[in-house]
């Protein structure tokens, strides 16, 4: 059954127990934040933030100013971009439906990095031996296989995310959605049940995705020609070099025995 998780924005008071829950059972270090003249803290995604709080002030036609907030994490396509352009298969879907990352065969390319439409997995700087790695939300993949709840919806004291299989989710999200239109809401909606294949990580906006700074109609853009054409030319180009270099030696190798004779 295909898991997925539901964030209410409404319900969402930006304690950030789930930015603090991902740290906690990621072990991911603290970092050092700035004041940007915002409540963001911090102000976007890193190698040691794989989820975050995302704060905006909106100005109310009668005045005044609305609060909302959003939590920012991987997205978990069906169609995931970045699934289609990892050359290692470090990035892959798990079968519970959730976009999975297998660090060990990360080769820091960078491509999912590129091409994600989210802008969500970020690069940590080469190590020693010259080599970086992407880090990015991973569903809290350990806890879901073994049939815990990820951390950040444990950690939600509000209830405004919602872990389980992914049609019940749909069907919640539809009706707080229709709930909040009755409120007053008219723009509010689900976001994401019907986008790249559906996402694994949707949301019940109060409002038109543009103001929470996401797209209304995300595609894989270079992505969906990736992996049939451009990784197939990478492969012939690979062939070919090694082709050269076969024909390069042999020839050299025949100069050398004329030259002895």
């Amino acid at each position: 059954m295909t898991k997925a998780m539901l964030i209410d924005v409404s319900k969402c008071i930006a304690c950030r127990a789930c930015q603090v829950a991902c740290k906690a059972w990621n072990d991911l270090p603290a970092e050092i934040t700035v004041c940007a003249g915002c409540y963001d803290n911090p102000t976007d995604l890193s190698p040691d933030t794989w989820n975050r709080i995302a704060f905006w002030e909106l100005e109310r036609q009668g005045g005044g100013v609305d609060w909302v907030f959003r939590p920012v994490r991987c997205m978990h396509c069906t169609d995931a971009p970045c699934v289609r352009v990892c050359p290692t298969g470090a990035l892959f879907k798990d079968s519970l439906g959730f976009t999975a990352y297998d660090e060990s065969k990360c080769n820091g390319c960078g491509y999912c990095v590129e091409f994600c439409p989210f802008d969500i997995p970020r690069l940590k700087e080469a190590n020693l031996w010259g080599k970086g790695t992407t880090t990015k939300c991973t569903f809290c993949q350990t806890r879901v296989r073994d049939g815990l709840i990820p951390a950040c919806a444990k950690a939600c004291p509000t209830g405004a995310i919602t872990f389980g299989d992914r049609k019940d989710l749909i069907a919640e999200g539809t009706a707080r959605a229709e709930k909040l239109k009755g409120d007053g809401f008219v723009d509010a909606a689900l976001y994401g049940h019907d986008l790249l294949g559906g996402l694994g990580m949707m949301y019940v906006l109060t409002d038109k995705p543009s103001v929470f700074e996401l797209p209304e109609h995300p595609t894989g853009g270079l992505a969906e020609v990736w992996q049939p054409w451009i990784q197939g030319l990478g492969s012939f180009a690979v062939g070919a070099t090694a082709l050269g270099l076969l024909i390069n030696w042999l020839v050299a190798r025949q100069n050398i025995k004329v030259e002895e004779e």
